[in-house]
């Protein structure tokens, strides 16, 4: 067939979203999948076509009959997509009888990069630049020793009295690491290294994920155009790992918005179906995020809890963030002689209290008394103002604060309390502490000034969320695998200003861990003059040659780094160590196309050996990996040998 039919039958194919790969290739083991099962979409698009449909098709008595072998023949010839980003591919090694490897039977995602993240040399989120991340697929029979525990390096104690060397790990009378740690690595393997020393000992797990694309709440952009499905296997493979973590009574709480909100929901019915799942609404941002048809006000938070066990405790009001309005003595020189028409009686009913009565002129009031009313008392007014001053002159929205308020009976009459939420938690949050601006991007430059880490989460988001578990256990551990700028080692912090001793656990990949996260956990402690933590990282081997490929802004640079990890790298062991000549042709060809370099940066990934992204733990003596006697100690320490 003339090569421009080829053209029209790949360019006819690729308009279907499932035969194309996510750098817009033709993958032909999806088109000959659905053709041997005669799928009726891929039979009316080749038929669109007087030529395509002349070729596959028969014609009898005017009906069509689809000659499933001459097109499966067809698309299965080496020659069919014979374009320089395929010829590399087949020179290289990167597939096998015509067949890219990550086909071959089932198949587990790992990621060598979070993807919540900014781009490298980004300084505004506004130029929504794309980072360029890669994620791989692999087939079981390809994964070996990828979960192994990871060998620990880089190892630092930070206290307030600055940074200093590890000389020992802390542990209790049980033999459980008493430490907070902020661990640089990938998520995924460095769950797997924890659950050597933590399996059974996390109260809880709070994760703030990437947010699937397309969604007004996502502010990071995604290199794929990720489908539910992807999304979803990606939370599963940490998901299933990190549950083996909790203890018995242990919960675990995910922040996501509504785009794959009903989706994660389902999964993790699934993963944990010996627990509850609760969908908390918490209304983050008052302003809203323009979707295309609503302003979004708001996200969710997932509780996984035990079935049938008491974990989230009553919201209780710190001592600290309660007023007590003592309407006994109240009067004279303390009378807001100001505060026209915005007092209240306060109704209360076997001493509690249940709304409000008419607005009284401030002139109005009586002098300091309660006035029984059967079982009803009408306490003395009270200036809403007292509560917060977005009801001040809203009295519609005054009976909605009634149950900030608590009544305390007295010998003569009520005090009243003013606070936040106490007793039952209720399923919509609403708190202008959530705000992730005010709370979120504007603690975090306070903290590291040159910081340029867009919308991270409202520290006091993250602490209730964290206190409606841990308020009472002044021990847990708390464990965050999505570390980001730090967040929910900052709420632990504040937390233990209770007298507790909780213990944070924070695992970050990416490079800000070192000038974000850690700095700002830092700051916290010194602010606080009170804890420590100690930093490591998963000691890297085929990940540094990740991070070049990454940083790469060059066709030559890569063909450069390519004859480097053809040499010094762990290669796939179906890659060809050598470099040929007309690979090269090829590959520099891939970078003159569109997305070129992009294409080209994944090309290179898929020659490494994932299983060695990271040096195992028992390869720890190995001399070609050159761990110091420093690292070799702690490790056996932090392992409990």
């Amino acid at each position: 067939m003339p090569k421009n039919f080829h053209e029209k039958l790949i360019n006819l194919l690729k308009t279907d979203p499932r035969f194309v790969d996510d750098e817009g290739e033709l993958v032909k083991a999806a088109v000959v999948d659905r053709a041997w099962k005669i799928d009726h979409d891929l039979v009316r698009l080749l038929l669109a076509d007087a030529d395509i449909k002349a070729k596959f098709f028969d014609e009898i008595e005017g009906h069509y009959i689809f000659n499933t072998n001459t097109f499966i023949d067809y698309i299965s010839d080496k020659n069919f997509l014979a374009n320089s980003y395929t010829r590399f591919r087949n020179k290289i090694g990167l597939n096998i009888e015509d067949k890219f490897l990550p086909e071959r039977g089932e198949v587990s995602l790992v990621w060598p990069y979070k993807d919540c993240v900014l781009e490298g040399g980004q300084t505004k989120e506004e130029e929504k630049r794309k980072e360029l991340f890669f994620n791989e697929i692999l087939a079981q029979d390809e994964i070996d020793r990828l979960f192994d525990p990871k060998v620990l390096t880089g190892w630092k104690r930070h206290t307030v009295d600055g940074e200093g060397e590890v000389t020992e790990i802390k542990r209790d009378e049980n033999g459980i690491i008493q430490e907070n740690l902020l661990i640089k690595g990938n998520n995924l393997l460095a769950l797997h290294t924890l659950k050597t020393q933590f399996r059974g000992k996390v109260k809880l797990i709070y994760i703030d994920p990437p947010y699937n694309p397309d969604s007004p709440s996502n502010t990071f952009a995604y290199n794929n155009n990720f489908n539910h499905s992807s999304w979803l296997t990606f939370m599963k493979n940490r998901l299933e790992v990190a549950k083996e973590l909790l203890t018995k009574d242990g919960a675990l709480i995910v922040a996501i918005d509504e785009n794959e909100q009903v989706y994660l929901s389902v999964l993790l019915m699934e993963l944990f179906s010996e627990y509850e799942v609760h969908c908390i609404t918490i209304v983050h941002n008052p302003r809203g995020v323009q979707g295309t048809n609503f302003s979004y006000t708001h996200e969710y938070a997932l509780f996984v809890i035990p079935q049938g066990q008491k974990v989230i405790g009553d919201r209780k009001i710190p001592p600290e963030n309660i007023t007590w309005s003592n309407f006994r003595n109240w009067g004279g020189e303390s009378r807001r002689e100001n505060a026209k028409n915005c007092f209240y009686p306060i109704i209360v009913e076997d001493g509690k209290v249940v709304g409000f009565g008419k607005v009284l002129d401030s002139d109005e009031h009586p002098f300091a008394q309660t006035t029984p009313q059967g079982k009803r008392d009408f306490v003395f007014p009270i200036d809403p103002n007292m509560i917060e001053r977005k009801w001040r002159y809203a009295r519609q929205s005054v009976d909605e604060v009634k149950h900030l308020l608590r009544a305390k009976k007295t010998r003569t009459g009520y005090e009243i309390e003013i606070g936040k939420d106490f007793g039952a938690y209720r399923t919509v949050w609403e708190d202008s502490r959530y705000d992730a601006n005010i709370y979120g991007t504007q603690i975090v430059k306070s903290l590291v000034p040159d910081c340029d880490f867009a919308f991270p989460k409202s520290l006091w988001n993250v602490y209730d969320c964290l206190y409606s578990v841990v308020a009472n256990d002044k021990e847990a551990i708390v464990l965050d695998f999505f570390g980001g700028s730090g967040t929910t080692a900052h709420a632990v912090l504040e937390l233990n200003k209770d007298g507790g001793n909780r213990k944070f656990i924070v695992c970050e990949q990416m490079h800000y861990v070192e000038t974000v996260t850690r700095e700002r956990i830092k700051k916290v402690i010194e602010q606080n003059n009170n804890g420590d933590f100690i930093y490591c990282e998963l000691m890297p081997y085929n990940q540094t040659f990740m991070d070049k490929i990454q940083a790469a802004q060059s066709s030559e640079a890569l063909v450069a780094l390519w004859h480097d990890i053809a040499e010094n790298s762990f290669l796939n062991w179906y890659v060809n160590a050598e470099v040929p000549e007309d690979a090269v042709e090829d590959f520099i060809e891939i970078g003159q196309g569109e997305n070129g370099l992009k294409k080209q940066k994944k090309c290179l990934v898929e020659l490494l050996d994932k299983n060695q992204l990271y040096v195992n733990l028992s390869e720890i003596d190995d001399e070609d990996f050159g761990v110091s006697e420093e690292d070799k100690a702690l490790n056996r320490t932090f392992y409990g040998e």
